[in-house]
């Protein structure tokens, strides 16, 4: 399997000539979605969930679905008919030849007066990658390869290093980065890297790495 990481939560997953997209939302790339065979979003946070994005996608290829919650489903299902599924804790699928579960049912607390949203996790080929969206879901299974959400307005980095502990993954990538500075990461990997318990890795906008 091939992973590229591009900006923000938004990754690419690549097997058997088939690719799988995660959450291109406004921070990642113009083109983040583009040769996605299947897409899957988290929530409906901007930077997670982008309607132009993923029409952009749905256009160039009749074939694209797309799996994720009711309030997104909502969103773009009319202009798609039948292409848009709605998934929600414990459902699994298959996704441009990926085996997925879903995981978690809310967003993390970003304050107690906002209300909290729904959102979703994937968990990807039996545990070989787990992507939390905006939310510290532990899921009932093995994790390979954790998608760590680093720094967000949410969190603080006592929770990140925490939530490596609990998951157990083999390794970590960051995402959830873009408001992470230049300045700040070097903080960041030195903390997790050395309490988190696993391998903590970070790859640039559009870099790959076969797992």
């Amino acid at each position: 399997m091939k992973l590229t990481k591009m900006s923000h939560s938004c990754v690419r997953l690549e097997k058997d000539g088939q690719t799988l997209v995660l959450d291109p939302g406004a921070f990642s790339e113009e083109d983040a979605a583009l040769g996605a065979d299947a897409i899957l979003v988290t929530h409906e946070h901007f930077d997670h969930f982008s309607e132009e994005r993923l029409r952009t996608a749905l256009d160039a290829n009749p074939a694209v679905e797309i799996w994720t919650l009711k309030s997104v489903a909502e969103k773009i299902s009319t202009a798609f008919p039948g292409r848009v599924h709605t998934v929600g804790h414990g459902d699994t699928f298959t996704a441009a030849g990926f085996d997925v579960q879903v995981h978690g049912e809310l967003h993390a607390v970003i304050h107690p007066d906002i209300p909290r949203i729904t959102n979703v996790g994937y968990l990807v080929d039996g545990g070989r990658i787990f992507h939390p969206g905006d939310a510290l879901t532990v899921p009932d299974h093995a994790v390979e390869t954790l998608m760590l959400p680093v720094m967000a307005p949410w969190s603080k980095i006592s929770e990140v290093i925490d939530y490596v502990r609990e998951v157990k993954p083999q390794r970590a990538y960051d995402i959830h980065d873009a408001l992470l500075t230049d300045l700040a990461r070097p903080v960041y990997d030195n903390q997790i890297g050395a309490l988190g318990g696993a391998e903590h890795l970070r790859l640039q906008p559009r870099e790959s790495t076969a797992l």
